[in-house]
């Protein structure tokens, strides 16, 4: 229960505007910051150090300049224009070539076509230069929209175009074959968003069980699958997937959060197997880090521990 509390507490503060603004005021002033735990800073420069870090580590990379949900046409356009400097900062940079983005950041509550012409935008200058985007899932309001969108562009052409699928909803399974069955690549994580029941599982023993069913099939099935997951359970249950199956562990991925898990990010590539790491940056930050405090008890003991040293 008290979980349950706590996870719905971060993620009305997740939404709540007015706190967004403040924070992003203040920003990220300190490199000791607790949120820079999980955030690799404001500038495209932190994430590009950050990134570098991460790769010497023999670990791989997908950048996220944050921002979701915008209200304006001027808004999406800004952040439209911001992921396009980012492609080319990037390539300049000589890092790795993986960005992640969400639709609303492109402007889908504002206007169907102009988030799909936003995306088009990023894609034209992204496949010139041989990078691969994925599509984040946001909350089960935006799961059709979202697979439309990467439907009509995989038929476009954009083959280095993936999407993001949540074993808590009850419809993932089903989405998970659509997209395999297109040739897509499927990113599988639990889901941090807060659902109704009728559409989502609400136990972890039901999202698990969901997330194994759904990681079995794609190691099957899909091309190149990404199982994101910090779960000790759900990566011991992959590994005993990819030796049934004979797989090699180039044919999949790991995922993790840049921040949470290093040690287990490094006993992974240790093993062989490819570990990414999402490494999230920008003035945007306070909603995927409000998010991040609802997914695991931990991360708040992490940030109130933080908070004393820092006091």
């Amino acid at each position: 229960m008290l979980n349950a509390l706590s996870k719905a507490f971060f993620l009305t503060l997740a939404a709540n505007r007015p706190l967004k603004r403040l924070a992003s005021r203040y920003g990220l002033r300190k490199p000791t910051s607790f949120a820079r735990r999980f955030i690799a800073g404001e500038t495209t420069a932190d994430a590009v150090a950050a990134a570098r870090a991460v790769q010497a580590a023999g670990l791989f990379i997908s950048l996220d300049l944050l921002g979701e949900s915008v209200v304006t046409l001027d808004e999406a356009d800004a952040a439209t224009r911001g992921c396009v400097a980012l492609i080319r900062d990037v390539v300049d940079a000589g890092i790795e070539r993986n960005v992640s983005l969400k639709l609303t950041q492109l402007g889908l509550d504002v206007d169907h076509a102009t988030a799909v012409d936003n995306l088009r935008k990023v894609l034209a200058v992204a496949d010139r230069h041989d990078f691969f985007i994925r599509i984040d899932m946001e909350g089960s309001p935006y799961t059709q929209e979202t697979l439309d969108i990467w439907e009509t562009l995989w038929g476009l052409g954009h083959r280095r175009l993936g999407v993001v699928l949540q074993s808590a909803l009850r419809r993932s399974e089903a989405d998970a074959q659509r997209v395999i069955e297109r040739g897509g690549r499927i990113r599988l994580v639990k889901g941090a968003y807060k659902e109704p029941k009728t559409i989502a599982y609400q136990t972890k023993a039901d999202v698990d069980e969901a997330f194994v069913r759904i990681m079995r099939l794609l190691l099957k099935d899909a091309d190149y699958p990404a199982i994101a997951t910090h779960d000790p359970a759900m990566i011991a249950a992959t590994k005993a997937r990819a030796a049934e199956l004979g797989l090699a562990p180039d044919r999949f991925e790991f995922q993790m959060l840049y921040g949470v898990r290093r040690d287990l990010q490094a006993a992974l590539a240790a093993e062989g197997y490819r570990v990414r790491v999402y490494i999230p940056f920008g003035r945007e930050w306070f909603p995927y880090f409000m998010r991040r405090l609802a997914e695991r008890p931990a991360n708040v003991a992490f940030v109130v521990k933080s908070l004393l040293r820092e006091r």
